[in-house]
């Protein structure tokens, strides 16, 4: 048997988007092909802090932060936070231009009190109203503290909230020299999400870096994903297999379409891939 090893987005993937808890078929493929032999990494956009309650399962490493904080099999392989200036000037510029943060360290992530402020003084408005009760939610699940708590640590990934493609202009071009801005698919509130992420790192190089310093050839890699944060990932990785629930411009990237993440998907891609046996 040749060994694989398989790499795991956690929100729309392993689990539905804010949650820690992974459907019982999926914790079940994981532990038998680990048994198997093949190994299981989380890849993720969450920071340390953020997929610490999934390590109970079991995983032979983890990918952070999108690829910023790198274990494997308990080692730290690899750690690139921001510079300070870096950091000073990306939350300055967000900031000037009115978008909202949210910074991720390894301990824990915080987010302006602004954007929740505005959701509330416009919650007469439906959709406002839907995304305020989705943000609190996700905030509560994942820890995520208010930005008067951040104390200086050091910040891996800057995710952001935006009103407008204008309000992120000028962001994108002071930001340009050393970070990639991966916009997420407009939502249906008329707001756009997205990440601020140096470009050293990212998912695509996190496999790369893990497979070489596990000498497994990028050939006997597998990735499995849901949005563009994943595009890397996918790319990198021997086979890439796109979640049904997920974007519609990664499934056209995906060698592979496996079912949603409340149908099983984790576990029907493994046993089709032959990763298992059922």
């Amino acid at each position: 048997m040749i060994r694989k090893i398989i790499f795991l987005d956690i929100d729309g993937t392993l689990t539905e988007p804010g949650s820690n808890d992974p459907p019982e078929s999926a914790i079940w493929a994981i532990k038998e092909a680990r048994a198997q032999g093949h190994l299981v990494f989380l890849c993720t956009g969450r920071n340390y802090n953020m997929l610490l309650p999934l390590l109970k399962y079991e995983f032979d490493g983890i990918v952070a932060s999108s690829g910023g904080y790198i274990e494997c099999q308990k080692e730290v392989i690899y750690d690139c936070p921001m510079t300070e200036q870096q950091k000073q000037t990306a939350m300055c510029v967000l900031k000037d231009n009115g978008v909202y943060r949210t910074v991720e360290c390894l301990d824990g992530s915080y987010t302006d009190e602004g954007f929740k402020e505005f959701l509330r003084a416009n919650a007469a408005e439906g959709s406002n109203s839907e995304l305020l009760r989705w943000r609190e939610q996700i905030e509560k699940s994942l820890n995520i503290l208010p930005m008067n708590e951040y104390k200086g640590q050091p910040v891996y990934k800057i995710v952001f909230m935006s009103r407008s493609k204008e309000q992120l202009a000028q962001p994108q071009k002071v930001l340009a020299s050393d970070f990639e801005f991966c916009i997420q698919d407009e939502n249906k509130h008329g707001f756009i999400n997205g990440e601020v992420v140096n470009r050293q790192f990212d998912k695509g190089k996190a496999i790369e870096r893990v497979c070489n310093y596990l000498n497994i050839p990028l050939c006997d890699s597998f990735a499995i994903g849901d949005s563009m944060n994943d595009k890397e990932m996918l790319e990198a990785a021997g086979i890439s297999i796109c979640m049904q629930n997920g974007s519609e411009n990664l499934k056209k990237l995906a060698d592979d379409i496996c079912p949603s993440v409340h149908e099983n998907g984790i576990y029907n891609a493994f046993l089709k891939h032959h990763l298992v046996c059922g």
